[in-house]
């Protein structure tokens, strides 16, 4: 009978043990569960508290336009948190500049790159480089030739057209229905802004006025003013600028020569623009939107890191036309 008993307690004994033994394991398995998953995003493989780091390249680091970028950029950055940022650019437009500043985030170690291309051919190598290296590219402003996970940028060829319609506007409004009209671009390379031409010229096509051969001031105010200069000696009766450096140079040469009755339209916006907007010498600008184009190239470059879907990759960021009626109310 003592040895019935003391089996049935052995029994009891060793049946609690393995028991315990099975819950602490559950328990072990739950655990280290638990801490896989909370150190770590599941779609991107990164630890907990570990930053994204994004990227930032414009063509370069002066104009207004770059600056409202990268200040749309840190306003995203700030909402979302969890980012590493850097806005990284060249001192002046410059293809080789440009493609040494994406090989740095290719070493740096970028997750991903927001960036305006200053040509759609001169960075696309260095951008499949980054492609290969698992980082993901978001244009802003102008995209290269190599796919990307999404665009942020203007309608170029539409506001094109959106300045020569208020070229053509001024002029009727003084009675010029002919006259030779000068152009004053960035190169022939730069997509934004070849557009932006292309879209002027079809605004005047058939209108009764001469379009000049276009000439290039690689975006430096002073090169344009100097463009502009020999447009006005030649006796044009306007002239458009496609960027910022060419809008400044083009309405510093119609103040230069008192000449209000030359239109210059211009394109982009900085306090030098406005200025000259605001005093006449410019009739207006055709005003972009950079600050969203950065605030949304760092939203989507974050759900392109985590893997997510994006319901629009190709979003135009839209223009308005700001002249002396409303130059007031624009910061």
């Amino acid at each position: 009978m003592k040895k019935k008993v003391l089996a049935v307690l052995l029994c009891t004994v060793l049946l609690v043990s393995v028991l315990a033994g099975c819950s602490s394991q559950n328990n072990s398995e739950t655990a280290g569960e638990g801490k896989t998953n909370g150190s770590t995003d599941n779609a991107t493989g990164q630890n907990e508290g570990e930053k994204y780091k994004i990227i930032l390249i414009t063509m370069d680091s002066t104009d207004q336009h770059w600056v409202a970028v990268d200040k749309g950029a840190k306003k995203a950055v700030e909402e979302l948190g969890n980012i590493d940022y850097k806005w990284m650019a060249p001192d002046k437009k410059d293809d080789a500049q440009q493609i040494e500043r994406i090989n740095n985030a290719i070493a740096d170690g970028a997750d991903a790159i927001v960036i305006a291309a200053t040509g759609p051919d001169a960075v696309t190598a260095a951008l499949e480089e980054a492609k290969t290296n698992g980082i993901k590219i978001v244009y802003v402003d102008s995209p290269a030739n190599t796919e990307a996970y999404a665009t942020f940028a203007t309608d170029n060829q539409a506001a094109g057209r959106t300045a020569g319609e208020q070229m053509i506007k001024a002029l009727e409004a003084a009675g010029k229905k002919d006259g030779k009209v000068g152009i004053v671009n960035v190169n022939s390379a730069t997509t934004s802004t070849v557009l932006r031409e292309k879209g002027f010229r079809e605004a005047l096509e058939g209108k009764g006025y001469t379009l000049l051969p276009t000439q290039y001031g690689e975006g430096d105010a002073m090169k344009s003013q100097d463009i502009a200069d020999n447009y006005i000696t030649d006796g044009v009766v306007g002239i458009f600028g496609t960027n910022e450096g060419s809008t400044v140079g083009v309405g510093n040469a119609i103040k230069a020569y008192g000449q209000k009755d030359i239109v210059g339209v211009g394109f982009d916006k900085s306090d030098a623009i406005l200025s000259l907007v605001k005093e006449g010498w410019l009739y207006c600008t055709i005003v972009q939107n950079p600050e969203t184009m950065g605030y949304e190239g760092i939203k989507a470059a974050v759900k392109a890191i985590k893997g997510e879907k994006i319901d629009n990759p190709n979003v135009d960021t839209g223009v308005s036309v700001v002249s002396q009626d409303n130059v007031d109310s624009i910061q």
